[in-house]
């Protein structure tokens, strides 16, 4: 135990440090989010997201949104437990028939005003599964949709055009 702590103290910080990201698109789409949350949302825009039956590539770009890269809180958003707690409701995949009941639950427990954002392809237009007997297809086959964001899946740039394109409405 002690021949461990020798070595830790010894041995030092072995890390670099860490370097400010410099994506000037990412600063500037960030500076105009802030401006319109400060303005609309009194500071802070509550999102709840949802899987409504997603092979999970749109949550790990949502995802993207909060590590130290992008961190898109420092403008005002961030993500809630609860859809009691949001103004947003970010909703990926096609709408699973199984995820059906539990998608419009969550749409009714938000309080209003409420916004829904249909993300990726799947979500926008049912993608490659469309309606079947195990899928209801696109988001807005469910329940009304505000705003569209495309791709499989949306980049984090894309993702935070798409709220912002939301925020000007």
């Amino acid at each position: 135990m002690l021949r461990l702590f020798k070595k830790i103290l010894t041995t030092g910080m072995v890390t670099e440090r860490i370097k400010p990201p410099k994506d000037d698109e990412l600063e500037r789409l960030g500076i105009e989010i802030k401006r319109h949350v400060d303005k609309k949302f009194s500071g802070s825009l509550a999102i709840r997201e949802v899987d409504a039956g997603s092979c999970n590539g749109c949550e790990l770009e949502i995802h993207a949104l909060n590590n130290p890269y992008y961190d898109i809180e420092r403008f005002g958003i961030h993500f809630v437990a609860s859809p009691r707690h949001a103004d947003v409701l970010l909703v990926t995949g096609p709408v699973s028939r199984h995820m059906q009941t539990a998608l419009l639950r969550t749409y009714e427990a938000t309080p209003n005003p409420k916004w829904v954002v249909a993300a990726g392809d799947c979500a926008v237009c049912g993608g490659e599964f469309g309606v079947s007997y195990a899928s209801c297809g696109a988001v807005s086959n469910v329940i009304p949709v505000d705003v569209v964001i495309p791709g499989c899946p949306p980049t984090p740039l894309a993702l935070m055009k798409g709220l912002l394109g939301l925020m000007k409405q």
